[in-house]
């Protein structure tokens, strides 16, 4: 029986032709294959680069104009680096107004509205993944709906519901009407949809009741979860500006984005001034992002929420 290797060990093809060709092929097409890969990423990595030039250059001019004389605010032709930097911008920010204050007040507001609504959502997210009852589907429809309804339209309505609850200028009248959240329900719906139910049977076999399941097993499986949720609505609080500026009439009582228009107002325009106060009010925001950033996409990505 002749042998049907060749002399360099390649197995010939039929009719006696060694084969080469199809290995070339694949060969090729690995290689295409590899290069559109390398292309769509750099594709990829210049858009990424591009927005953030985008979003960093506002932030940057903030900062320059924040640390320029006034009187080099209005310059032209205009210039990113002043002739003497100086933090007259950010004194004058911090000792007119009530800034301090109106700090404390979006800290309170935004983690009290935070706290309250991951308790409450994630009650109803339990709620409507773990029990039973009639008409949960068209429950969880109806508060999916919420989502498309624009804030300004309930303005009027919540603004006449805390005036007969006599809770305008009060820090609970910023607070609750904040605390309603369809997403953050969708949120940790999605999550807990994921567990396992059989953790949940073994912790009822050993006589807990539901509230202590969702307490002490669902909450701590979903710190992810728990961890967007919470980054979110704090940012959202801080920077919400329409609801606090309409219920709150009493300085003491401003929130940060109130108080910051207010010295816009009463104290003309000085570009310095107010582009330093606009870099301190973004601040906490920005550390946040910096600290809790993982939590951010491990929480998106562990709902299951595609963009």
């Amino acid at each position: 029986m002749v042998s049907q290797i060749g002399p360099a060990g390649r197995i010939p093809a039929a009719g006696g032709v060694i084969g080469e060709q199809p290995v070339a092929n694949t060969a090729a097409v690995l290689d295409d294959q590899a290069g559109r890969g390398r292309l769509g990423t750099w594709l990829a990595l210049g858009v990424l680069i591009v927005l953030a030039v985008v979003w960093l250059v506002p932030l940057a001019w903030a900062v320059a104009t924040a640390l320029k004389p006034e009187a080099e605010t209005t310059a032209i032709p205009v210039e990113w680096i002043a002739s003497t930097l100086t933090l007259d911008g950010f004194r004058s920010a911090l000792g007119t107004g009530n800034l301090p204050r109106w700090f404390f007040n979006s800290f309170l507001t935004s983690t009290a509205v935070t706290v309250i609504t991951v308790l409450l959502s994630s009650l109803a997210a339990f709620g409507f993944s773990r029990t039973r009852f009639r008409g949960k589907n068209v429950l969880f429809w109806l508060i999916l709906a919420g989502i498309m309804v624009p804030g300004q339209i309930l303005i009027v309505p919540l603004f006449t519901e805390m005036q007969a609850f006599r809770l305008v200028d009060t820090y609970w009248g910023i607070i609750l009407p904040q605390v309603a959240s369809p997403v953050a329900v969708f949120i940790f719906k999605q999550f807990f949809d994921g567990i396992p139910r059989d953790l949940e049977e073994a912790a009822t076999l050993d006589g807990a009741s539901r509230l202590r399941v969702y307490w002490q097993i669902w909450m701590p499986l979903a710190r992810s979860a728990i961890a967007a949720v919470a980054i979110f609505t704090f940012v959202g609080a801080w920077n919400n500006f329409l609801w606090p500026f309409i219920v709150t009439t009493d300085p003491n009582l401003m929130t940060l984005p109130v108080g910051l228009s207010q010295v816009q107002t009463s104290f003309g325009i000085r570009y310095a001034q107010i582009m330093a106060s606009a870099v301190l009010g973004g601040l906490p925001l920005l550390v946040v992002f910096l600290f809790f950033q993982r939590q951010i996409v491990q929480g998106i990505a562990g709902t299951g929420i595609k963009g």
